[in-house]
This record gives structure tokens, sequence and C-alpha cells, in this order.
């Protein structure tokens, strides 16, 4: 007799069935596997069952047509790099964007003219052409704000960055966004990530940072996650990831009263199609609407580069699903809004072609 006979309980040659194994019949390999195949099914189906629901949920919101009249306001933003800033564009350059600019709806130009250091400074040193740039923009796009983009890494999520629960780590941000609007910029644009929802630390530099640029007429604007898109979503993701990624609408909210323009980073946001993009975009602008009051700026950002990597797929994330979703979530809720608008990231990988999804779809 082999071993599989005795295993499965088959007839040998001699057609005698041998006797059962010590404590009953043992469990038959097939049957096992079968069991096995089920169990592994059910749980793969179960994890699948509110991911497939979900991009249909997305799908389905991108359906439609927005309303007349959702197009630009005037109040649209571009991201510009560091380049502007460090001695390596010219007076051409300045000319070329001026132009590029021009019968669009980009009324702000955040430039990026940071990092700060860790602790709060910024040093002169990393922007040595700022004060001719506003000079320059201003000359060739009358009309024009231009803002300085100050971001550093927090540590959120690692044990090196900025530290916001220091007292002093807040004061010297302050005396760096003093120091950036001394050199002419007319506002001053905070990217700090990762921040996490509900950072009371980083609401009370808002208010500081508020009582400066209202002092000099200046703008406060930051670049704002994402806003869960079911509630305590954020939890959940942070818990399974390290990582919570998204804010909750309170939160949201919170920020938005504190700042004279919020521009939502609406990208790297892992949708694998164009129509769940732009259905999740239109969700976000719906829920960034419910929550900005009318006297702030709301921007919706556009993704205006192509990469491929966890979160985001170029065929997916592109300018005109956007733009649709942009427009489907103003249609639905607050189609008349004026303080509202695009942020196109960034200018430096920018093709014609998301220029082009932009002029067309939006601006017209």
């Amino acid at each position: 007799m082999t071993t599989d006979e005795a295993t499965t309980g088959e007839t040998t040659d001699t057609g005698e069935t041998p006797p059962e194994p010590p404590g009953g019949p043992r469990p038959r390999p097939r049957r096992r596997l079968r069991h096995w195949r089920r169990w592994t099914l059910g749980a793969v189906l179960l994890l699948l069952a509110p991911v497939v629901a979900s991009q249909i949920a997305l799908g389905v919101n991108n359906l439609g047509d927005p309303a007349e009249g959702t197009h630009t306001r005037g109040k649209d933003a571009l991201w510009l790099g560091h380049a502007w800033v460090d001695g390596r564009k010219t007076d051409a350059d300045v000319r070329s964007l001026a132009k590029r600019l021009s019968d669009t709806g980009i009324h702000d130009l955040y430039v990026h003219a940071g990092p700060l250091e860790h602790d709060g400074t910024l040093p002169a040193s990393v922007h040595p052409k700022a004060a001719w740039f506003v000079d320059a923009i201003h000359r060739e796009a009358p009309g024009i704000r231009v803002q300085a983009w100050l971001g550093d890494v927090l540590a959120s999520e690692s044990p090196h960055g900025m530290r916001l629960e220091k007292p002093g780590t807040r004061a010297a941000v302050v005396r760096s966004a003093r120091q950036i609007l001394d050199t002419g910029f007319e506002g001053t644009h905070f990217d700090l990530e990762p921040l996490h929802s509900g950072d009371r630390d980083y609401l009370t530099l808002l208010d500081s940072l508020r009582d400066l640029t209202r002092s000099r007429g200046a703008q406060l604007s930051v670049a704002a996650h994402q806003i869960d898109p079911v509630p305590g979503f954020h939890s959940f993701w942070g818990a399974t990831t390290g990582h919570p990624k998204w804010w909750s609408q309170w939160f949201f909210g919170q920020v938005a009263r504190r700042v004279d323009q919020i521009a939502v980073m609406s990208y790297d946001t892992m949708q694998p199609l164009e129509s769940t993009y732009g259905g999740y975009v239109a969700q976000q602008t719906s829920l960034a609407l419910e929550v900005t009051p009318p006297s702030t700026d709301l921007l919706m950002g556009l993704p205006f580069y192509q990469e491929n990597r966890f979160g985001h797929w170029a065929h997916a994330e592109t300018v005109a699903a956007a733009v649709r979703g942009v427009r489907l979530g103003l249609s639905r809720t607050d189609a008349d809004r004026e303080n509202f608008g695009v942020a196109a990231y960034v200018d430096f990988a920018a093709s014609e072609t998301d220029w082009a999804s932009y002029e067309n779809g939006w601006v017209r």
C-alpha cells in the first residue's frame, strides 16, 4: 500500500480497504485543499467588496453634465519651482511665463522660496533672486500676485523634521514669513507635510501667521490634504499604514477659516481610471465647498505632471479628468461660488496637453 492510498482511503490492488488510522479517519488532502481555496476566496471577496463598491460609486459620481458657467473665476493659481528665485531663470524666461499666463484664469503664483529649516528659520541664501523675480513678473504680467511657497517635512511620522509642538519653532516660522514678505512677496503659501488631521499646533501657527499677514495686507495661503472620502477614513488608514493621509472634513474647515486661500492637493489619489479619478475629484470638491467659508478662496489642485508610481497613475490622473470632476462638484454643491478656482502643480513638469486641457476645459 502506498502512502497516498492510506491517506485517501482508496482500495488497494487486492480489493481490501485498509483499516482506519488511530483516532479516526484523517482529513483528505483534496478536501482540505478545497476548503482552503473556499476560505481564501471568501476572504479575498470580503476585502475586495468595499473597494469594488467604492470604484463603482466614484464612476457613477463622474456621470452627468457640469452646469453652465462653471468655468474660471480668474482666481486660479500655479505652483512654480525653485529655479525662478535661485538664479537659473532670466528676463526672457519671465517674458515667456507672462505670455503663457495671459488669457488664462491664473491670478496667483506660488513660487518655491524655501525650504524652511527644521527649526523654522529661512536662510536668505536659498532665494537670492526673489526680489528680482517679483519685480520682473509685475513688470511683464501686471495684476499677477506672487506668493512665497514655503514648506518642510514634519516630524509627524519619523524622528526627523520640523516639530510644530515647539513654540520656538512656530515663532521662527512666523519670523521667516515676515522676512520673505520684506523681500516683496505679496503673500505666503505654506505646504507642511505630512500634516495629520486635528493638529492643533498647526492651527495655532496659522493664527499667528494670519495676524502677521493681515497687518501687512498680504495673503495667507496653504496647501491642504484631501478630505476623508468616508467619515473617519484617515483614522483607519493611519492605523493600518502609519500614514493617515486624509483630513477630517471638520479639520479642513478649521484650516479654511484661518486662511485667505486653501488649495487642495487633489492628486496622488490611488485611482486607477480617469472615470474614478474624475468622480473622486468631484467628491473632494463638494466636501471642501461644504466647509470652506465663502470669503476664503478654495482652489482644487490639477496634476500638471506625469508619473507612474504607487498612488499615482498618469493615465488616470489627467488634467481633463480633474477639470471635469471640479466642474461636477461645483455644479452640485455651489455653482455660483465666486471665490473658487483651480491650482496647477507644477510648472516645470507641465506638458502642452496639460495646458490645453486646463484652457479648453476650465478657461474657455
